[in-house]
């Protein structure tokens, strides 16, 4: 049974099955465990939770039976998705999320790495602990899409895996919703991103972290991480068909051309489809420990010169829709000769986002910043073409955009 308790009630050896209020103001990583270390239990009497769920069918229960402070009840989802409801997502500023998003991506790299760790030792995953994570990152793109998966794209090269396996949950969310899925399906296929990766903790990390050519040997290696990974959600708990599906085929090609069972068209789930674009776009824009990530459009171009084989149409077009032909983070020349960083992508059309114009070609120096939305009717500019921030010796774009200091995680 699933009791309510306040915190100062708990006690070594009963079984935490949810810590009340959000995810990131938990101390912990993951949301449900038993209480054996007293200095857990300290650090959860210093935050400002004030109540918990307990499991007592999975450890101790309340001292002296029932108490008029505790709410006991049967294990009933809606009772304890009630306690999750909150108001309606309201979309925010990119400026207002990016404060925000840097927070969660924090977190979620500290959690996956945790997670995925743990998986390497040999503990069974569990959707329950990943569910958590992904909640916070599809509610982060839901009040603004081009935050998290902008910062997300930010990686510490010795770090990828991390933090490309938040950004895929990122992308997934945001593709999920433009295809028109219901909340479950968004949520299976965060969970899917999240986890697609899991099978590269069995790769040692001189090969991951390889920064020259593979041998071909290590190339095989390489390539058994999605059979590796599907053996690890296999074994573990409340892990749905789709995670199981993208983990094992989000590396085939619609072609027949990938692994590990070349697949071809027909063969592949909307799922698998779904997380290989998202796979491929993030690996392409972050930086890896033998190449420089490519920009975001430029990446986008040359995704679209590869989708006949390798991607499924109608999924590649919905993921430009969802994150703009010039997604955030996007240098632009403007036809008015100037240069802008793309901020906010508009319903108009995905040639005319709003973009922050802070640099005259001209002059070849930087102009007080400006926003700039190209969908308006008034408006007479227009972009010409994207461009390499490098070319220019720009090295804040992702300050301009976000509107804070931002470094890899």
């Amino acid at each position: 049974m699933l009791i309510r308790i306040p915190v100062k009630q708990l006690r070594l050896g009963m079984h935490v099955h949810e810590l009340c209020g959000s995810w990131m103001d938990h101390p912990f990583w993951r949301g449900a465990f038993l209480l054996d270390n007293p200095n857990d239990l300290k650090t959860i009497l210093a935050t400002s939770i004030k109540e918990v769920w307990i499991d007592d069918a999975k450890g101790l229960g309340v001292e002296g039976g029932e108490d008029e402070e505790v709410i006991a009840a049967e294990v009933e989802t809606t009772l304890v998705q009630a306690d999750k409801a909150g108001p309606a997502v309201q979309r925010v500023d990119i400026v207002q999320e990016a404060t925000r998003a840097i927070k969660i991506c924090a977190k979620s790299k500290q959690a996956v790495t945790s997670m995925f760790n743990e998986a390497r030792m040999g503990k069974a995953l569990s959707a329950d602990d990943a569910l958590p994570i992904v909640e916070e990152i599809s509610t982060s793109v839901m009040r603004n899409p081009g935050a998290l998966i902008g910062l997300a794209r930010l990686k510490n090269k010795d770090d990828y895996t991390y933090m490309h396996s938040v950004a895929v949950c990122a992308l997934m969310v945001s593709l999920a919703r433009q295809l028109g899925l219901n909340d479950d399906q968004v949520r299976q296929a965060g969970l899917a991103g999240l986890l697609h990766d899991v099978g590269k903790m069995m790769i040692p990390l001189s090969i991951l972290n390889k920064p020259g050519k593979l041998t071909d040997t290590e190339f095989e290696a390489v390539k058994s991480h999605p059979l590796e990974g599907h053996k690890m959600l296999l074994e573990g708990s409340g892990i749905g068909e789709a995670a199981l599906d993208v983990c094992l085929h989000h590396h085939e090609k619609m072609d027949g051309s990938g692994y590990p069972e070349r697949l071809t068209d027909a063969q592949i789930s909307l799922f698998a489809k779904m997380g290989a674009v998202c796979d491929v776009y993030d690996a392409i824009t972050s930086n890896r420990p033998y190449k420089s990530g490519w920009e975001p459009a430029e990446s986008l171009r040359k995704m679209a010169e590869w989708s006949k084989g390798h991607f499924d149409a109608t999924i590649f077009h919905a993921f430009v829709k969802s994150i703009g032909i010039y997604p955030i983070g996007s240098l632009v020349k403007l036809e008015s000769g100037h240069l802008g960083v793309t901020v906010e992508q508009t319903a108009k059309s995905l040639l005319t986002p709003v973009v922050k114009v802070f640099f005259s070609i001209k002059s070849n120096a930087r102009i007080p910043p400006e926003m700039l939305d190209l969908s308006k009717p008034g408006c007479k500019d227009k972009i010409v073409s994207h461009e390499d921030p490098a070319k220019w010796g720009i090295g804040d774009i992702h300050e301009l955009w976000s509107g804070m200091p931002v470094t890899p995680w």
